[in-house]
């Protein structure tokens, strides 16, 4: 299947904890940074079967290093196996479904739009390549995950 690894149940997949490496491109200005860190998901308070992501770690822009974080909600998507994936305050953020190992979602943000790839390698590791493009901003964002600890079940 082009190498990608199917998932049947995506927030299965993506319980436990995440080591994370990520590159950002700006291909304006041709400037680089990176963001090392982990992603940890849990299970939500509210017990409604979806995940608490929680991103941490240090982002370097220009040779200057500053901590990071990230908050996004996982809730079961329309479809089992599926995923509805919303921003910390509940604004819906984009669809996941990796069935097939492999999908694309689109995020407008104002005037830019967000084109998300997101690739399941195998049981331990999965990517995400997020191209900006827009009046404001030209960017390429790569993320490697690779996980912390056994798999959890796919």
């Amino acid at each position: 299947m082009g190498g990608f690894w199917p998932v049947g149940d995506v927030l299965g997949y993506l319980a436990g904890d995440w080591r994370v490496r990520r590159v950002a491109r700006d291909l304006a200005g041709g400037d680089e940074g990176s963001f090392d860190g982990t992603t940890a998901f849990r299970p939500l308070a509210e017990d409604d079967g979806g995940l608490l992501h929680e991103e941490r770690g240090t982002f370097t822009w220009r040779s200057v290093a500053r901590p990071a974080e990230r908050t996004l909600r996982f809730l079961p998507g329309p479809v089992p196996g599926t995923a509805d994936v919303r921003f910390a305050d509940g604004r819906f953020f984009h669809d996941l479904d990796l069935t097939r190992g492999h999908h694309v979602a689109d995020h407008p943000c104002s005037a830019d739009l967000y084109r998300g790839e997101f690739t399941v390698l195998d049981a331990d590791r999965w990517r995400t390549v997020w191209r900006v493009r827009g009046p404001a901003k030209d960017l390429i964002l790569t993320t490697h995950y690779t996980r912390a600890q056994g798999p959890t079940g796919s």
